[in-house]
């Protein structure tokens, strides 16, 4: 019982030393800059949508070197774009529709947990290995040149590009992008691959607004 205690209070004062951080971050901000408050509440017009992994060692802003309000951020595990991904979609929707960006950027990086996860047997329950199985789907893809790749790191590297590749495709399949290439010639897509051990992002893949696409995925009545 007395570990319980503690623990929680462990957690507790975690909690709390972020809510004391927060209050020094902001006051060092206005002391930098006592405007930079106000502006941020009237200002969101990012030219990009960031789509990005969770890991908590790939933040968009950062990495990019980037303020608050230039990106416009989704992340979800591995970087996917699933056609039945619900806030996926209403987050590419209201990017494209009403923020009018003019690029979308899929981000992966080495070393992803969830594509080396997928590249494994192990069963890590229903709602984890549904999501995996669109890493599976990539490697099924790719099959034959994925595993000519003998080394495990440098497989699971190709992977993630590969990845990054293939959810970039899933993008340029949405009515949403289709019907902003038809009517206003953006937004561009690009895949990229952040570099945990330099800090470097490396361009793997890219679609121009308007690009051609296979006709079983374009929609003819938009």
């Amino acid at each position: 019982m007395a570990f319980i205690f503690v623990s929680n209070l462990v957690e507790m004062n975690l909690y709390e030393k972020l809510l004391l951080d927060n209050k020094k971050w902001a006051a060092a901000q206005l002391e930098k800059d006592p405007g930079y408050f106000e502006r941020l509440v009237h200002l969101q017009t990012p030219e990009v949508l960031w789509i990005g992994c969770s890991d908590s060692r790939v933040p968009a802003n950062q990495i990019t070197g980037t303020e608050p309000g230039e990106i416009f951020v989704h992340r979800n595990v591995a970087n996917l774009v699933i056609n039945t991904d619900v806030n996926l979609l209403s987050v590419l929707d209201f990017a494209v529709n009403h923020l009018k960006v003019k690029h979308v950027i899929v981000c992966g990086h080495y070393g992803c947990g969830g594509v080396n996860a997928a590249m494994t047997k192990k069963d890590f329950k229903p709602v984890l290995n549904m999501w995996l199985r669109s890493i599976k789907d990539v490697y099924r893809l790719h099959r034959q040149e994925l595993d000519e790749i003998k080394n495990h790191l440098q497989r699971s590297d190709r992977l993630v590009e590969l990845n990054v590749k293939e959810q970039v495709f899933n993008l340029a399949k949405t009515s949403i992008i289709q019907t902003a290439w038809q009517d206003e010639y953006r937004p561009d897509l690009h895949g990229w691959v952040y570099s945990l051990k330099n800090g470097i992002i490396k361009p793997v893949f890219e679609m121009q607004a308007g690009t051609e696409l296979d006709p079983l995925y374009k929609y003819d009545d938009l």
